[in-house]
């Protein structure tokens, strides 16, 4: 099977949900013309990053109560979307979250799990942090999320490609932070030097959207990509640059791959299991 993926690299107008929001619409008219199958935005895409003391004015329910999503879910009938924005729970807590929208249906909901508070990270002073790390069905297979910091530590992903998920879907706000060696942006290096790793590690399929633009001195570079279950890059946006970056993937390379390269078959579930409670408990004796 063949998936047409489009990644929306955009520039989200910060704190102005109704504006993005119109931005989506449009990006979904251009996916649908050019007969994209799954369309994901980037982290908080309908409000921007650096949203902090606007939090509660910029989060929404995630049901069709809600005008915005409403929208978004029935802009999904066209074609599949990953969506981010800022999630009111039930009981007034505040997520980094991301929703895959199908069919005018919500399949899944991720909540970010690791909030930065270093550097120039503070989301930890205005979010709570996701509790679970779950994949899903599709009609295109089963599917995970996650977001931004939660891909620089391994387990989620690990744990994403145990619970079945054999296409790992990433979006971010990720800024950009020097150079390295070469004339490479340091932050951009690091991301795809990760991706290629999952790609290769879990032979997946790896979708990385990112956005673009400028928030409170932050410069976000883009550079969207898909790595396949080889750990080669299918398609890498430019960098800096807003635009709708479309390719296409063949979810038979999952069986070739996998065929050549039985690392799933052998990984060993249960001695991971036994040797993570012996280090917790060794943790715990030790406090």
């Amino acid at each position: 099977m063949r998936l047409n993926i489009g990644m929306a690299q955009m520039y989200p107008k910060l704190g102005d949900v109704r504006a993005n929001l119109e931005r989506h619409l449009a990006y979904v008219d251009q996916a649908s013309a050019e007969q994209v199958d799954v369309l994901v935005f980037p982290e908080l895409s309908l409000t921007g990053y650096q949203v902090q003391d606007l939090v509660p004015e910029v989060a929404i329910r995630a049901s069709a109560d809600d005008d915005v999503f409403r929208a978004l879910l029935e802009a999904s009938k066209r074609l599949d979307i990953v969506v981010g924005f800022v999630q009111e729970d039930s009981r007034n807590r505040f997520h980094i979250a991301s929703a895959y929208l199908a069919g005018g249906e919500t399949l899944h909901i991720h909540h970010k799990l690791y909030l930065p508070t270093y550097g120039m990270f503070d989301e930890g002073r205005y979010f709570a942090p996701g509790e679970r790390v779950t994949a899903f069905n599709t009609r295109y297979g089963r599917v995970g999320l996650l977001i931004c910091e939660d891909f620089w530590h391994v387990s989620p992903a690990y744990l994403l490609w145990l619970d079945g998920a054999d296409v790992l879907i990433f979006h971010s706000a990720s800024p950009s932070r020097g150079l390295d060696r070469g004339d490479r942006l340091g932050g951009s290096r690091w991301v795809e030097l990760v991706n290629q790793a999952y790609g290769s590690m879990f032979t997946n399929y790896v979708i990385h959207c990112n956005r673009v633009g400028y928030e409170d001195g932050k410069n976000f570079w883009g550079g969207s990509s898909i790595v396949d279950p080889n750990g080669e890059f299918v398609t890498h946006g430019r960098y800096f640059e807003e635009a709708l970056i479309t390719a296409s993937i063949d979810l038979n390379e999952l069986h070739r791959t996998r065929s050549r390269l039985p690392l799933l078959r052998d990984e060993r579930t249960p001695l991971v299991m036994r040797e993570l409670t012996r280090i917790i408990n060794k943790m715990e004796s030790e406090r």
